[in-house]
């Protein structure tokens, strides 16, 4: 499945949490003072709030995995709710939390325009707010990241797409013709995962994109998306499918024509890895949701002790490029 992240905007060597500690000054007394809070911050036994999109989704469940486990691990009570998809649900939901004077939330936005809204809401109750897997705003960037949230732990997907295009000009060393298997519309992961990958190739020379399609995320409609472009161009080189699903269900395609076409996708998904190791493709780039998850908390109970103090800012976490040289060093999360 995707990594359900909606027209976020433009977004890594993983970046622990104690990194994160040397953000600009904000008086502690200002972060540690939240919604429900008495005593000493130190003192105290936190409940934090994590706002999900659909844990029926892979990528999600994990980002609650890992944020239960970090939570288990640091004393702190987490309360896990599932949106399911649903926007209307969402807002209901972090207002649950806020009614519930929770000590801070954790956002995963299904959609960066009313997240924003969201994050006023946390923010007016004095409840630290920060994102996980997402931005919150539709103005905003990774070097811009909403005033009033708390922090942002994402992957860095502009990132991501130069990584998959550094493999690329491997994969198909000689240049040739490469197809791109998109997502379904109105994802900016269209964008962010696409525009460096090309520019990769660009800076390489010699190849040229002759078909771009959407794969709407599924392993069935990139495996159609991959036949309609091979029955159309038989001697494509290279398929860049923008998601792990897509390129497994590209990967049939490719086996069923009988081509030589290298594959490369993103995520790091066990189905993903599983078709690296078997030679159905090339590679892909390496997300790790367990450790966002887990980040995220460990994000929150440093704002809530005071540690982490000041302007939010973009965390990305390690996301490397796997082929079937390194694929041990990915192991999936989701």
């Amino acid at each position: 499945m995707k990594s359900t992240k909606r027209w976020v905007v433009t977004s890594g060597a993983v970046l622990i949490t104690m990194a994160m500690t040397a953000c600009n000054s904000e008086s502690p007394s200002t972060t540690a003072s939240t919604g429900g809070s008495s005593g000493t911050a130190a003192a105290k036994s936190f409940t934090i709030g994590l706002a999900n999109q659909q844990e029926s989704v892979t990528f999600p469940a994990a980002i609650a995995k890992g944020a239960k486990a970090k939570a288990a691990a640091l004393g702190i009570k987490v309360v896990d709710l599932d949106s399911q998809g649903d926007q209307a649900k969402q807002a209901s939901q972090v207002q649950d939390l806020i009614a519930q004077k929770v000590d801070g939330i954790i956002l995963v936005p299904l959609s960066p325009g009313p997240a924003q809204a969201l994050v006023d809401q946390a923010a007016a109750a004095n409840i630290p707010i920060g994102t996980a897997h997402g931005y919150v705003g539709a103005d905003r960037t990774a070097e811009n990241p909403y005033a009033k949230l708390k922090f942002v732990i994402t992957e860095d997907e502009i990132g991501a797409g130069a990584t998959a295009g550094d493999m690329a000009v491997k994969a198909l060393s000689g240049g040739g013709k490469v197809a791109v298997i998109t997502g379904a519309a109105g994802f900016i992961e269209n964008t962010n995962r696409v525009t460096k990958f090309k520019a990769a190739l660009d800076a390489k020379g010699g190849y040229t994109i002759v078909a771009t399609q959407p794969g709407n995320w599924t392993k069935q409609d990139g495996q159609s998306a991959c036949q309609n472009i091979l029955a159309a161009t038989p001697d494509v080189g290279l398929f860049y499918a923008i998601s792990d699903d897509m390129a497994v269900g590209c990967a049939a395609a490719v086996k069923s024509a009988g081509s030589k076409a290298k594959i490369i996708g993103i995520g790091g998904s066990a189905t993903g890895i599983a078709a690296i190791k078997s030679g159905e493709v090339y590679g892909t780039v390496c997300y790790k949701p367990e450790d966002e998850g887990a980040s995220a908390v460990q994000a929150m109970y440093d704002v809530l002790t005071g540690k982490l103090t000041g302007a939010p800012k973009t965390n990305f976490y390690d996301t490397p490029g796997v082929t079937k040289d390194n694929v041990d060093s990915c192991t999936p999360q989701w």
